[in-house]
This record gives C-alpha cells, structure tokens and sequence, in this order.
C-alpha cells in the first residue's frame, strides 16, 4: 500500500512476528518524512521487508497495529472488522438477546482494533477513542457500524474528550454523530439501568462487571450487601433481586448517588431494603459496624501507569483489611482491580496479606476476570485487566 514508511531497528521486528500489536518508539530506525499523527503508516523491517500497518502516534507507543497484511486501511476494512466483532458478541449469546442490550461490541486489541472501544446500550452505540488515529477515522468506523448494526443500533454518540491525548490539539468534542436520542434506559441480563454516556466515566457503565454481577446475584439471599464505590449502582440492584435482606450503596460522588437510586427505582420502585450514602470509602469502613455479611469492593484505578503500582497495591491492603476486619463470620467478600498494571498476582498478594494482618481464616470461591465481550487478544496479555476474587471469611 502506498503510506509512508516506518523503519525498525534490527531485531525489533520480533515482537510483531509474534503480533503483538505496539511498536515503541525506541524501536523506529528512521522514518519517511514526518508522519502526522493519527495517519497510517507501514511498518518495514531493517532488512526492508513489510512486516504490518497501523496508527502513527507520539509517545511511547509510536503504531498501534492494525493489520499484519499488505492491505488498505479502507471503508472495506472497517466493516470487515466490525463484522466479525459483531458476529463474536453475538456467537456469546450477549447480542440479538431479548434479555440483555448491552454490551462492549470493540474491546481494542482484543478485536484487533487498537485504540478503539465501542459500547452498545439499547439502540445506541457510545464510541471512544483511545488514539489519534482511530479518532481520525471516526466518521468512517461510524458509517461501518451503522451498516453492521442495521436494525439494532440508531444513534452513535462520539465520547472521547478525555480519552485522548490533551497534546495532540485535536479540539474533539463530545456528541451524536448519527442520530440522537434522550432515551438512555438499557437492559442487561433483565434488569433495567440509565446510562450517563453524555458525562458518566468510561462510555456511560461497567459494562465489564455484567458476568460477576450475575454471580453476586447468587449469593445475595437473606444477606446484608454494602456495595462500596457503587458508581451507577449494577452491583446493587442484582443484590436485591437476588433477595437481599439489605443493600447498602457507597460512593463518593453524590451524582453517582442520584444515578443508584433511579437505577434501584427502576427495578424496584419503593423498595425499603435500599439506602445509599455519598461518602469517602475508607471514611465509611471506619464508621461501619459489622452488621454486613456480604461486602462489594470494587475502586476506580488505583493505579494508571507503573509509577503508581507501589502506591495502588498499598491502597488494595488498606481496603481489603478494612473489610476483613469488620465483615460478619461467614461473609462473602467480593473485591477487585481494574488496574492494568496491577498483575493477578500483585492484587493476590495485596488481599492476602490483608487477610494475614486480620488473622482471619479465608477461603477462595472464585477466580474472576473480565466478560467474554472484553476479550484478551493472546498475543497482547496486557489486555486483561480486571481482576477479582470471591472469598469466603469465617
């Protein structure tokens, strides 16, 4: 194809015959002229031989891959990729489903798209841009997604203001750039919620908590749940139709407070089993008495980037001793990280060892991690990012 060529140091070629889909800058040799950012290049070898396409970028990630074949980046290529992802969420069961409208339709890497997210809620896509380039083809991904969801998706909200970088002056506004629609109430797995995709975090919901809130569903009976950093409340209305005696929700921002409520509203309008509270985390653990037997810990990101990995797996201990010290005998813990840099062995480790310092006995249920519609690209294991265990404390 006729882009401009990206030259690699020699040996650097070996991560992309592994496809691996980054190429960092230090292992660029040199480069035709100076691409812009956002624009597709293609990917040489020392020995001069084409070895992949992709996203040009600054920063440490210089291209995100987007096809190891000699092909155009083209309207063709979108609707090719976004096909098969459709086809993938559907083969799932989380697609075409009369229960469950929502779902993530492009998880980055894991479908081969790397920069790009794409959520579905009801007849409405929420697309996000993580790079420069995919917010360049923008309009295109939007054409392609309105031919591969025909019938199903009528509105595609735009939502990547605070997703890219602030250097690349890129003016990127929030909006729909097809159709437009008030109505933000979507279903999943039955429950009915509302979206905040014009100012919530991420695309509007946590999409990726969808499986292990039908698991916390089955614990919920008879039980007394605090879900801590409740955000929009999922954990919570899955707790009451799953017979909890008590449901308490817990976050910081009183927005997400507002949120709880019409979500727990929707489902159970009147229902006297639920309060929530718009408080600090750790403020309302150290206030809390031991009236709970099932505890939801599942914070924002303790830690963006390695620099904060220290810092983030003493936040994990701190929570997770919190909770091992005021949980009822026989509680059911389930706790988390979203942190990509925090390894499933680093958060294990940060749990233990706040078991340890309760010196109570704990028991591991269940392993947790991310849905089948936020796949793991194998050739990218630092795709899997949600971590989770559900542990049993005497």
């Amino acid at each position: 194809m006729n882009y401009r060529k990206v030259y690699l140091k020699k040996g650097k070629e070996e991560s992309l015959k592994r496809f691996h889909p980054w190429v960092f800058s230090g292992a660029i040799q040199r480069m035709e002229g100076e691409p812009e950012e956002g624009e597709v290049v293609s990917l040489f070898t020392s020995e001069k031989q084409f070895i992949a396409s992709g996203h040009y970028q600054i920063g440490s990630i210089a291209v995100r891959v987007l096809s190891f074949q000699d092909e155009p980046i083209d309207s063709s290529f979108w609707l090719k990729r976004l096909s098969v992802a459709y086809q993938l969420r559907c083969a799932i069961g989380v697609a075409e489903n009369p229960n469950n409208n929502t779902y993530r339709l492009v998880h980055g890497e894991g479908d081969n798209l790397p920069g790009l997210v794409i959520d579905v809620y009801g007849k409405t896509a929420v697309v996000q841009a993580h790079s420069v380039g995919m917010h360049v083809c923008r309009m295109e991904i939007a054409e392609a997604l309105k031919q591969v969801m025909a019938g199903v998706v009528e509105n595609i909200y735009y939502k990547s203001e605070t997703t890219l970088p602030y250097k690349a002056e890129l003016g990127q506004e929030n909006g729909f750039i097809y159709g437009g629609s008030a109505d933000n109430v979507a279903l999943e797995n039955g429950l009915k919620f509302h979206v905040d995709w014009l100012k919530g975090q991420k695309t509007g919901f946590f999409v990726d908590q969808r499986e292990n809130r039908a698991l916390l569903e089955r614990y919920a009976k008879g039980r007394s749940v605090l879900n801590m950093f409740c955000y929009t409340g999922g954990f919570s209305f899955y707790a009451m139709r799953g017979g909890a005696k008590l449901v308490h929700s817990v976050d910081s921002s009183a927005k997400a407070i507002d949120l709880t409520n019409q979500n727990v509203a929707l489902n159970f309008p009147g229902d006297s089993r639920h309060e929530a509270y718009a408080e600090d985390a750790f403020k309302y653990l150290d206030r809390m008495g031991d009236q709970y037997d099932l505890i939801i810990l599942d914070p924002p990101a303790f830690a963006k980037h390695k620099d904060a990995l220290r810092n983030a797996l003493q936040g994990y201990r701190k929570l997770n001793a919190k909770a091992f010290e005021k949980i009822k005998p026989g509680g059911i813990l389930f706790t988390f990280s979203c942190s990509q840099v925090v390894t499933k062995d680093h958060f294990r480790t940060a749990v233990f060892t706040a078991a340890a310092m309760s010196g109570r006995s704990v028991r591991i249920l269940h392993q947790l991690t991310q849905p089948a519609d936020h796949p793991v690209n194998i050739y990218h294991p630092e795709g899997e990012y949600l971590k989770g265990l559900v542990l049993y404390v005497e």
